[in-house]
């Protein structure tokens, strides 16, 4: 069976989704839609479905974030990196890009599975599902999280994350090397010893299962799927890429104690970090 799912390409971590929520990851409503410090955020949706057979339903659900006032276009192709086709940034621009989505995801379910797709005989609901959340905008900060899920087929739902931070007032996304000059060997050490600092909520039948308990690897790489606030550095790992199925995604903070002395001079000021 064709297990595919058009999701926000998230491409090098997308994975399956963990058993112990039995539930999939929903997005996140923010703070779209209104005027943060002064910048405007707006958004496009799209939800809709279709009856491929009588026993096959497919549905499209798709939210893009819409920015009036930024201009540059080498930092909007790197906000909505998810797909290359998009070329107007505008509201409407980006609303007929999903539209368009929608319609060739219908297509290709119809076209590429025509051939077995008939021998559905019990009840089905596929669905893909995409959505960009504006998490925070602090001191010319912008973060936004990526999340992208769906079903076709099998025995569950897949869903992966994407962190991404856009420095706005330099007009780039902001990599890690802007935040520290800590070695990625140094902080992935680091990030060995927080794996169970936030646990991820796996239960089993003796109670909390800890994240180092569920590990698939010897060492937790220092990825740029980062986020931060006044506090931690923030590391966000999507089911399968460091730990055990049932793990589901996992987050490890690392603190600004833990990076002292290596923090970007420009970074440190901005976030008033002591």
């Amino acid at each position: 069976m064709k297990n595919t799912i058009a999701v926000v390409a998230l491409s090098s971590f997308l994975a399956v989704t963990a058993c112990k929520k039995n539930e999939k990851a929903e997005p996140v409503e923010k703070i779209e839609n209104k005027t943060t410090e002064g910048f405007a955020v707006d958004s496009v949706k799209v939800n809709d479905s279709t009856k491929i057979t009588d026993s096959l339903k497919v549905s499209y659900t798709s939210k893009l974030l819409v920015f009036p006032s930024l201009k540059d276009k080498k930092l909007l192709d790197s906000i909505y990196f998810q797909n290359e086709k998009i070329k107007d940034f505008s509201k409407a621009g980006l609303q007929a890009y999903l539209d368009r989505e929608k319609n060739d995801y219908f297509s290709s379910i119809k076209n590429d599975n025509k051939d077995w797709v008939s021998d559905v005989t019990y009840a089905q609901n596929w669905y893909s599902s995409s959505h960009m959340n504006l998490m925070s905008n602090i001191n010319d900060y912008m973060h936004i999280q990526y999340v992208g899920s769906g079903y076709e087929g099998g025995a569950h739902d897949n869903y992966g994350f994407s962190e991404r931070v856009f420095d706005l007032k330099n007009s780039k996304k902001l990599e890690l090397k802007d935040i520290t000059s800590m070695p990625k060997n140094k902080i992935e050490a680091i990030l060995m010893k927080n794996i169970d600092k936030i646990n991820s909520g796996t239960m089993d039948g003796d109670g909390e299962v800890k994240n180092s308990e569920m590990l698939l690897v010897e060492k937790i790489p220092a990825s740029d799927n980062f986020y931060f606030d006044d506090k931690n550095l923030y590391f966000h790992y999507s089911p399968y890429e460091i730990a055990a199925f049932a793990a589901g995604d996992i987050t490890i903070p690392v603190s600004w104690e833990d990076l002292k002395g290596t923090l970007n001079a420009e970074f440190k000021e901005r976030m008033k970090i002591k």
